[in-house]
């Protein structure tokens, strides 16, 4: 569980990225679990768009890829979503996060 020091830090590293997935029409597909999965092992933080022709809403859709691919929803503003999960291998971690 992230606390909330830990969250502004990953809220402020996520402002600079660009969202490098969307939810479409067909909402929060198998492939798409996957391809945010793959992702999040590469870059731990991970910045989702919510298209406006989508059925499913930012936070519903963020809850739905949190509990996929494992990862924790950092915030939801508009109809944009971070998630954030560790790197299993520890060479590829490169986020510190402040202590709990």
């Amino acid at each position: 569980m992230l606390t909330s020091k830990q969250r502004a830090h990953l809220r402020s590293l996520a402002n600079r990225l660009d969202a490098t997935h969307q939810v479409g029409k067909s909402g929060v597909s198998p492939e798409l679990s996957a391809s945010v999965d793959e992702t999040l092992e590469k870059r731990e933080l991970v910045k989702i768009s919510v298209l406006q022709n989508s059925e499913m809403d930012a936070k519903s859709a963020a809850d739905t890829l949190g509990g996929r691919t494992r990862s924790q929803v950092v915030c939801v503003i508009g109809s944009k979503f971070v998630l954030y999960r560790q790197a299993k291998d520890e060479k590829r971690r490169h986020i510190n996060l402040p202590k709990k």
